[in-house]
């Protein structure tokens, strides 16, 4: 039974030695402790932004089906250089700049599917427990305080400094974020590599936007705010600590080297995700490239984002386009119309319990060797298969209603840990034949299309070329492209 507790068997790439690790022994039986680094809320979400938290959804719903409690730590910075200068810009209140922002993630986490974290931690709420890291890596001699008062991060006091990223000190020129340097920071450094704690208050930055401390009014450096939470929320250790790759440095980096300064042990495994790229660009507003979630929406359905951003391996590069989109779509059509043809046989099926529900062994397989969604997205396409023809027998008097439910389940319970249940109160509005006429026409289209295309596999089995060739040509006059891959035939309108 999935609700048993037990050891996870899942084992997770670690970017720091570079090599799968075993999840399990956990910190605590039964319990994964995981910090995810969020949203600065400087501006609107656009789908890259998106990547981290659909990654870790997919992790958490995963461990909890296996029955694992998951406390997922997910921040929200809502007070950096980058806040400060985009809400004076604006002529705005900076904590009301923030605070517009830390909306609209919201809403595009909901959107999206993306579960709550057990808890999502302020930075501005938590000045306290920085101010008490500070002072505690002062105390033990890895940090020191600058002339204006800026505390400073002596990177030479710490041994394993570089020892997520494998960098050499002296091949760095700085281990600054490039958006964090400006001449006030840089000085009072003993050293151009040592990095920010705490940042001295400037004249021209407003009065609310700092806070006293024993070395003088200032407010935190960017790092600062993650070692501080995570130890309140987590603990001197935890199990995984997660962000996109482009965080490993330096500010994982940098995180690290303020816990081990500290004496906590820190992190057990570090998970990176990969970009998501639009003609093999990485996804930023710098390159004018950028997709705002909300206007995406406004295109194309939830799901159907969810299902290109969230059904590739997590370390694997995102290739965002239209195509992709109008593939997902398509998939998402099929899933959610067969589900909808099952549910008028087997009403009873919604109400199923999915944790109760057995994945196959490929299945979790799949998701225990580092949350292989190729391998995952296999088998949820054999189960879409099953499906369809238990839907055929038994709309033609030749099955049962229990074969459909048993094979809707099958399915469902899978597409459920990728957060991809069609029938899910979340898609409850997202279904075709609730969204308008032209999705409920695409959806009937989509199961006659299957339903021709396993006639031509079996036509082709059998080596009866001439009626598989029929059948292509039959929807390739209907508008319909046929491709055949490895995995079996794709289609789409032309």
């Amino acid at each position: 039974m999935s609700t048993l507790k037990s050891e996870p068997s899942l084992k997770l790439y670690d970017s720091a030695s570079h090599a799968l690790v075993a999840l399990a022994p956990t910190v605590t039986p039964g319990k994964v402790t995981i910090y995810l680094c969020g949203a600065t809320v400087q501006g609107s979400p656009h789908i890259g932004h998106m990547r981290s938290a659909i990654a870790f959804d997919v992790l958490t719903r995963w461990l909890e089906y296996c029955g694992q409690e998951v406390v997922l730590v997910r921040n929200v910075t809502d007070i950096d250089d980058k806040i400060l200068a985009k809400s004076a810009q604006a002529g705005a209140p900076w904590w009301a700049w923030a605070y517009r922002y830390e909306r609209e993630f919201s809403a595009a986490y909901q959107a999206l599917g993306v579960k709550d974290p057990t808890y999502e931690p302020h930075a501005t709420g938590h000045v306290p427990d920085m101010i008490d890291l500070v002072q505690r890596l002062i105390d033990a001699g890895h940090a020191y305080v600058g002339s204006p008062g800026n505390v400073y991060f002596s990177v030479r006091s710490l041994p394993d400094y570089g020892s997520l990223t494998n960098q050499s000190l002296d091949q760095l020129r700085s281990t600054e974020d490039e958006s964090q340097i400006d001449d006030a920071v840089e000085a009072d450094k003993r050293d151009p590599r040592d990095f920010a704690l705490w940042k001295a208050a400037k004249p021209s930055e407003p009065a609310d936007a700092s806070w006293d401390t024993p070395w003088g009014r200032g407010r935190p450096g960017w790092h600062l705010e993650c070692s501080a939470m995570s130890r309140r929320y987590l603990g001197d250790t935890f199990d995984i600590h997660g962000g996109g790759i482009d965080l490993r440095f330096p500010h994982h980096e940098n995180e690290q080297a303020q816990s081990h300064g500290a004496g906590w042990p820190f992190v057990r495994i570090w998970v990176h995700n990969a970009w998501v790229t639009i003609k093999g660009e990485k996804m930023s507003k710098s390159l004018g490239n950028s997709l705002v979630v909300s206007e995406l929406l406004k295109q194309y359905s939830a799901p159907a984002l969810r299902l290109v951003i969230g059904t590739t391996h997590h370390r694997s590069t995102v290739e965002f386009s239209p195509d992709t989109l109008e593939d997902a779509q398509a998939l998402w059509d099929r899933f959610s119309g067969a589900l909808e043809r099952a549910v008028k046989l087997a009403p009873e099926l919604a109400e199923v319990d999915l944790a109760q529900v057995a994945v196959t062994s490929e299945f979790r397989a799949a998701m225990d060797d580092d949350l292989n969604l190729a391998g995952a997205m296999t088998q949820i396409h054999a189960a879409l298969k099953r499906l369809n023809v238990a839907l055929t027998e038994a709309e033609a008097g030749k099955g049962e209603a229990a074969q459909v439910a048993e094979a809707a389940n099958q399915l469902r319970v899978m597409l459920d840990i990728l957060g991809l249940d069609p029938l899910s109160p979340v898609w409850a509005r997202a279904g075709v034949s609730e969204e308008n006429a032209d999705n409920a026409a695409l959806a009937a289209l989509g199961n006659l299309v299957e339903n021709l295309l396993e006639q031509r596999a079996s036509a082709r089995k059998e080596k009866d070329w001439g009626r598989a060739d029929a059948i292509r040509d039959a929807l390739a006059s209907a508008g319909v492209v046929v491709e055949d891959s490895p995995t079996g035939a794709r289609w789409h309108l032309g």
